[in-house]
């Protein structure tokens, strides 16, 4: 892919948005559905959803500029997302008059793409539906969200749905790959693994992580990516299971909570990698999954807002009883081997 010309501060998921349903790295089978759609002419109304970063906007901003040549595309296309109004005010106003209204000197349908659809209020959801069947004739609709069960039966039923799954290492690899190369930017082999790994599948949060840290830093390393992501290290993530497992209460308790301050780090993000430590030590099954709900149940009241400090405590304290409980199970099971 060639590089394109863009203004020097544009962010680079703009710079390198996919423009072409050719561009798109992932879904091919809803990208061959879709063009089979738009080159029979009958493309019907979609609703896209899925995780954010995805390709889902990308998706139907790349049909509209297949639709329509540029000079087209501001009168026959409305995009409206969640930074607009999404009550019921702005299904009666704009939304209704543009979908009303037909192209005297064009043929063809108007596309109305309104992004993150799960933020619209269920009135407004309700008053989309008439308009909807409506002006089907000169007008089709995209609906973009992250939760499906956000919007309503009504409208899904008027729709056709594609799910956009997270994206796989193997298909995010050489895009990120390729904006390394046009920017220039100094990455590490271990910096690319990582910006895999902190995206999980989000495309968009792997191309501001790298363009973050290759502003904050000379060189794209696995260390940096993490500092600027504000993700504990792999480093610190061995020091915290090894702090819970063999110090007492109070030792832990003070390490965890001075690691936290110095490294200002999230209770949320520990808890995530201990989770996925806490499944690979050599552990009594029931000691582990002792452990997998009490971390669980802090999860749940982090989501609550409640304070990080007296989660933390559980958290350590939850380890302490599965020690103890590790030590106990371990004595039982050698007493059983020494009887004769």
């Amino acid at each position: 892919m060639a590089a394109r010309t863009a203004p020097v501060n544009l962010p680079w998921v703009e710079k390198y948005r996919p423009r072409s349903l050719g561009d798109l790295i992932s879904h091919q089978e809803i990208l061959g559905t879709i063009e089979r759609f738009i080159e029979g002419d009958k493309l019907p109304h979609l609703l896209f959803y899925g995780p954010p970063g995805t390709g889902k906007t990308s998706t139907i901003l790349a049909c509209a500029r297949k639709l329509y040549s540029d000079k087209q595309f501001g009168s026959m296309v409305l995009e409206l997302n969640a930074s607009d109004d999404r009550g019921i005010g702005i299904v009666r106003g704009p939304i209704l008059s543009f979908a009303s209204t037909k192209t005297i000197f064009r043929s063809g349908f108007k596309l109305v793409i309104l992004d993150e659809a799960d933020a619209m209020t269920r009135d407004a959801q309700n008053a989309l539906r008439r308009i909807v069947e409506k002006y089907t004739e000169n007008t089709r609709f995209c609906f973009i969200c992250n939760y499906l069960s956000k919007i309503i039966p009504a409208l899904q039923s008027r729709c056709t749905r594609f799910r956009f799954g997270p994206l796989t290492v193997e298909q995010m690899k050489p895009r990120l790959e390729h904006i390394i190369r046009e920017e220039k930017v100094t990455v590490t082999d271990d910096g690319v693994k990582a910006l895999l790994t902190l995206a999980k599948g989000d495309m968009r949060r792997s191309i501001n992580v790298l363009q973050s840290t290759s502003m904050a830093y000379e060189i794209v390393n696995e260390d940096n990516v993490h500092l600027c992501a504000g993700h504990p290290l792999s480093g610190d993530i061995v020091n915290i299971i090894t702090w819970l497992l063999n110090e007492n209460f109070s030792m832990a308790y003070r390490r965890i909570v001075e690691l936290k301050t110095m490294k200002g780090l999230a209770l949320n993000d520990i808890l995530t990698e201990v989770h996925a430590f806490v499944i690979k030590i050599d552990l009594p099954q029931s000691v582990i999954i002792y452990l997998l709900d009490k971390m669980a149940e802090v999860e749940h009241r982090l989501a609550a807002n409640t304070d990080e400090k007296i989660q933390l405590s559980s958290l350590v304290a939850a380890f302490q009883v599965a020690r103890n409980a590790a030590v106990k199970l371990k004595a039982e099971s050698e007493e059983i081997k020494d009887e004769p």
